[in-house]
């Protein structure tokens, strides 16, 4: 590096090594901002070139797999990370993130002084809020003339038996939320039993929304699947409607709003960073009135930031659970890893 920096001040210029410039006095900068997150995330391609203008640094995208394993992933590096911003963290699996020591404390101007979902720790900032539901397949309800569930102890039923795919809250956000969704619908002890249930009326269970949604639910376009029953989010539907072929009136899929449990995703600015100015400017750029318009039609979750707008199909075809569960992040804290246990025991073994 010092020897490339004493050939750049001969020839009056800078050069660059991976992502970081050296400049004639032997100073160096990096020249990228590394993002670690989950494969649901996405950003428009003009929204991702207004922060490289802004910023003057090229936005590297790491993805790595569901929530869950992107978190587990960046535990094991903590210290000396893959990255200079994970996001994907949800309020859920948030407590694992602060006594992993896995982030540097940042609390970003963008937040405002009264934000709609006030960061619980200083190392985490709120990017964006959904729920996690049940998913139906209107067509396939409708060409047999059984009923959609309408709650979550339906799923129980005969007559909802092979229908169901839900995620492996071991590996899944979502598949993690569904089951505190269980825990807050039927209590600590009661959820055992209908998990045992589940498995008796033979619940498919897979590691991440990817192949839950995409691969196993019969709704999804294109999906060869065959389960007209998953665990996704309340705004899939209106997704259905944005990436239809063909306009649509009405979603293919709808939302079971009995049991939807509410998630919010946090970012923050992992601890060792290679460059932690960056990752700072990308929190402060997430937070900003342009990312922040174009998640909805990017990732189908809510923005933050109070004002912003959204697409008209979210207005027509998503919803905001009125009264979501939720439980005491303590309380997830304390129990998540017995839960999860415990739930292996049950639907696994």
């Amino acid at each position: 590096m010092r020897a490339l920096a004493t050939v750049c001040c001969k020839v009056a210029l800078t050069v660059t090594v991976g992502a970081v410039a050296v400049g004639c006095g032997g100073e160096s900068s990096p020249t990228e901002v590394v993002l670690v997150t989950h494969d649901s995330f996405a950003i428009s391609k003009d929204v991702k070139a207004a922060f490289e203008e802004e910023s003057g640094l090229t936005l590297r995208i790491l993805q790595g797999g569901d929530a869950g394993v992107v978190l587990n992933q960046a535990l094991l590096t903590a210290g000396n990370p893959q990255g200079d911003v994970i996001f994907g963290i949800d309020d859920n699996l948030l407590s694992r993130a602060l006594a992993g020591d896995l982030l540097d404390p940042y609390r970003s101007d963008e937040l405002g002084d009264a934000p709609l979902f006030p960061p619980p720790d200083e190392r985490v900032t709120p990017i964006d809020h959904g729920a996690v539901c049940l998913n139906v397949d209107r067509a396939w309800f409708a060409s047999r003339s059984i009923p959609p569930p309408q709650a979550l102890s339906d799923l129980v039923l005969d007559r909802y038996r092979g229908l169901l795919v839900v995620e492996n809250p071991a590996t899944s956000s979502p598949g993690l939320v569904f089951l505190l969704a269980t825990i807050a619908q039927f209590g600590d002890r009661g959820w055992q039993g209908f998990w045992r249930g589940l498995r008796a009326n033979d619940v498919l269970v897979v590691d991440g929304w990817e192949e839950a949604y995409t691969q196993q639910f019969s709704g999804a376009a294109g999906s060869p699947g065959k389960r007209p029953i998953v665990v996704s989010y309340a705004s899939s539907p209106a997704a259905e409607v944005i990436f239809s072929s063909t306009p649509l009136d009405e979603s293919p899929t709808a939302v079971v709003e009995d049991g939807c449990f509410r998630q919010v995703e946090y970012a923050g600015v992992l601890r060792g960073a290679p460059n932690p100015d960056g990752a700072r400017a990308l929190i402060d750029f997430m937070l900003g009135e342009r990312f922040q318009a174009d998640v909805p039609a990017s990732m189908f979750v809510y923005p933050v930031r109070a004002g912003t707008p959204l697409p008209e199909a979210f207005a027509k075809h998503a919803i905001v659970p009125e009264r979501p569960l939720t439980l005491d992040a303590d309380e997830i804290d304390e129990n998540r890893d017995r839960w999860i246990s415990t739930w292996t025991e049950i639907v696994l073994r």
